[in-house]
């Protein structure tokens, strides 16, 4: 029979966002990192565990609003959609065609010519990150008043596998955020102290500066 410790013991997943709710609303203020003006974290979670994450965001929403918190919840799936429909539908026609006669002989050949017509759309500071920061950005100039109680959470970054890194995102939005604490949800694999790998599928990359949790 469980112990009554082991029934309530929490995931790795549950006890990451407890000790992220517990140094946001810290009565000194936020500190989800030791350095003062890098207010950016990370959630890795496995992608197979998307729902359980969403419940777990869904908590944490509550939870802030309740301690008078604003939380902009930003869909790197919806700011990739955004970009698409920009080109217009003879482009997207045009690349998906392409894609599916070049797939019909080597699918390696069809995936390469995605990411050259996806890359220059998404990638460097003028790419997805870009749309993220303005989306801050913007509530930061509506809201000049709520900005030491807003959280920005970055999601759905699944949808940009394998056409981005995600190390890149926080690196390019650095400096562009009002200071606005921002953490990514990833989908992947950690690996050592620092080291992520995107999807648990792309080699690990130890290029992040920002507090993992849990």
């Amino acid at each position: 029979m469980s112990s009554p410790g082991a029934l309530f013991a929490r995931t790795p997943l549950q006890a990451a966002f407890t000790a992220l709710r517990d140094d946001l609303i810290h009565e000194d203020g936020p500190r989800i990192s030791t350095m003062r003006n890098y207010r950016f974290a990370i959630v890795p979670y496995d992608p197979s565990d998307e729902f359980t994450l969403r419940a777990e965001v869904s908590k944490l929403s509550h939870d802030l609003q309740a301690n008078g918190w604003v939380v902009l919840s930003i869909s790197l799936q919806k700011l990739l959609l955004d970009r698409l429909r920009t080109q217009g539908p003879e482009w997207m026609e045009r690349v998906e065609e392409m894609e599916r006669r070049l797939e019909g002989i080597e699918r390696e050949r069809g995936l390469n010519y995605l990411k050259s017509k996806l890359a220059p759309l998404i990638e460097g500071p003028n790419g997805i990150a870009a749309d993220c920061s303005k989306v801050i950005q913007d509530y930061a100039d509506a809201h000049p008043d709520r900005l030491d109680r807003t959280l920005a959470l970055i999601g759905r970054a699944g949808a940009l596998y394998p056409f981005f890194r995600s190390s890149a995102l926080l690196r390019h939005i650095d400096g562009r955020t009002r200071n606005v604490p921002v953490v990514l949800l990833y989908p992947g694999q950690r690996t050592g102290p620092t080291g992520l790998s995107f999807m648990g599928m792309l080699p690990a990359d130890s290029d992040y500066r920002p507090r993992i949790y849990p």
